[in-house]
């Protein structure tokens, strides 16, 4: 049997084995010798680090809507590809639950960080782009290029 002390060790030099004695531990049964404190960072940062990639996601789709849209003579396939990927990762992230909410609440945060890598990646002042996102989520995943 692991100690408290042990699995607080595990945590710091192997998560995946500490995650790894986790799962056997709740299958057992063995709540009181969960690592309840790192337990509870662990799945903090996981829930925070989703939420990260969501608004990262929704960061590059509307920088390159943005390009597409703002430089049409520049278009590449490249572009186009790159707002299909995102649609499609972003869309399986946010079907339902705590992720859609945020993806619906974050794109005013997006759409700035958006703009200031639209405007070094067009060469186009910030102020080219709309000062507010055009776009709600269901019409950023339904973009299409064309």
């Amino acid at each position: 049997m692991k100690s408290q002390a042990s699995l607080s060790e595990l945590y710091e030099t192997d998560e995946t084995a500490w995650l790894d004695r986790h799962v056997e531990l709740i299958a057992a049964g063995r709540h009181s010798e969960i690592d309840w404190e790192d337990l509870r960072e662990f799945l903090e940062s996981m829930a925070n680090r989703d939420r990260r990639r969501v608004t990262h996601r929704l960061t590059l789709l509307i920088e390159h809507i943005l390009k597409w849209d703002y430089q049409p003579t520049q278009r590449t396939r490249s572009w186009a590809r790159t707002i299909v990927a995102q649609q499609i990762s972003l869309a399986d992230d946010v079907s339902a639950g705590s992720l859609r909410r945020h993806a619906v609440e974050v794109p005013p945060v997006a759409y700035r960080k958006a703009v200031a890598l639209a405007s070094v990646a067009t060469g186009m002042p910030a102020e080219t782009f709309p000062t507010a996102s055009p776009w709600s989520l269901d019409a950023l995943l339904a973009y299409r290029p064309k």
